[in-house]
């Protein structure tokens, strides 16, 4: 039995009992179609993996990482396993600060309880919405210690999400087959970058847990950053906007598209975090890229879906969505498709597509923060010569 001091800060099991729980049900779908959708979503994923391929350029060194097609519950449960594997040199460090303290012990399993239901909601209010992702730091496969056997080093995952791709394309209004195609080759482009990028996933990794290496073990510190973030977006010190003038109201502009967890960074935390929003940016625009340029081949209708698509991502559903997508950092999401796919966009026009695969050389040959919003530097960089 597990102690007190052993409780986790976070009850993953009751998160994934809360998001499956309160999750919203996906479309109605008779048992037939539901098993239609699945098997054709498993052979688009597998004929998108050949259209990537020789699209990009890239050739992966393990293709062999499974697909699964999963409903609602099925994601949550997935990326919990993943949160898990990330975040547990965090919560080990946090849990024995916790441990030694007066108390503590009780504190820990009360408050993993409360952070569980709180993490659950979270999980639920995503699971609806995402269409598919690889999951890059899925566990290591039961009896197989991460690390070892073959392809041991790329044990993501990739997902795609049958009902909330059925809703979508149901809410646009597009043509069934294009559009599960049309996911399958993004979702795929990701797969491909990992698995033909032997270094991208440990570089990323290593990457995180700087990041969280840098956090505040002090709940208390962290609540006083939380609380200046606050005071941030509405003036200095309980000031109105107006009373503290103009430069409050700059912060307060700058600090309204940015997310809880920018606000309550350390300097530290946002150097890495500029390096790890330019490899997303980088990823995510490769892959939006891709999908369109292999479209015209193989999607009759992909210049119609990518109307209504980007129309949906800007809008979003309603007001609460959206208010919920600010606070969650989510619009820095979109913004990282639209950026990355501008440099992906801009690199290949000046050197091609066999020059623009130079980015995966190494991890200084990745794109700086700056270069994503100014392709040419990079290009420049990258020149033979080039200091």
């Amino acid at each position: 039995m597990t102690s007190l001091g052993d409780t986790d800060l976070v009850d993953w099991n009751l998160a994934v009992a809360t998001a499956s729980r309160i999750a919203r049900p996906g479309p109605e779908v008779s048992r037939d179609e539901a098993r239609a959708v699945v098997a054709e979503l498993r052979r688009h994923a597998t004929a998108a993996e050949h259209h990537v391929r020789e699209f990009t350029g890239l050739r992966a060194v393990h293709s062999d990482t499974p697909v699964l097609v999963v409903d609602r519950p099925g994601w949550v449960r997935a990326n919990v396993a993943g949160f898990r594997q990330v975040l547990q040199p965090l919560m080990t460090r946090m849990r024995q600060r916790r441990a030694a303290a007066p108390g503590g012990a009780a504190l820990t399993a009360v408050g993993s309880k409360v952070t569980g239901v709180e993490v659950g909601m979270l999980l639920s209010f995503l699971s609806s919405r995402v269409l598919g992702q690889y999951e890059t730091f899925a566990p290591a496969a039961p009896g197989l210690p991460a690390g070892e056997g073959p392809g041991a080093q790329h044990a993501g995952r990739l997902l795609l999400v049958a009902p909330n791709i059925v809703h979508v394309e149901r809410e646009l209004d597009v043509q069934p087959h294009d559009f599960r195609l049309w996911v399958c080759l993004h979702e795929e482009t990701h797969r491909t970058q990992f698995t033909a990028v032997p270094w991208l996933r440990e570089h990323l990794e290593s990457e995180i847990q700087a990041f969280l290496a840098e956090a505040d073990v002090d709940p208390g510190a962290l609540v006083e950053r939380l609380r200046q973030a606050v005071q941030s977006m509405t003036g200095r010190g309980g000031q109105s906007q107006e009373e503290a003038g103009e430069p409050a109201r700059a912060a307060a502009s700058r600090a309204a598209g940015r997310g809880i967890v920018d606000l309550v960074q350390t300097p530290r935390q946002r150097e890495i975090l500029d390096r790890l929003t330019a490899v997303m940016s980088l990823l995510e625009g490769h892959a939006d890229y891709v999908m369109d340029g292999v479209g015209p081949e193989v999607v009759g209708s992909v210049a119609e879906i990518r109307e209504k698509f980007t129309r949906r991502r800007q809008t979003g559903a309603g007001r609460l969505d959206r208010a919920l997508r600010r606070l969650l950092g989510m619009d820095a999401k979109l913004r990282q498709y639209r950026d990355g796919e501008r440099f992906v966009r801009a690199a290949v026009e000046s050197v091609g597509m066999d020059g623009f695969n130079r980015v995966w050389t190494s991890p200084n040959t990745l794109p700086t923060r700056e270069e994503i919003s100014h392709p040419e530097r990079w290009v420049t960089r990258m020149r033979p010569g080039a200091a």
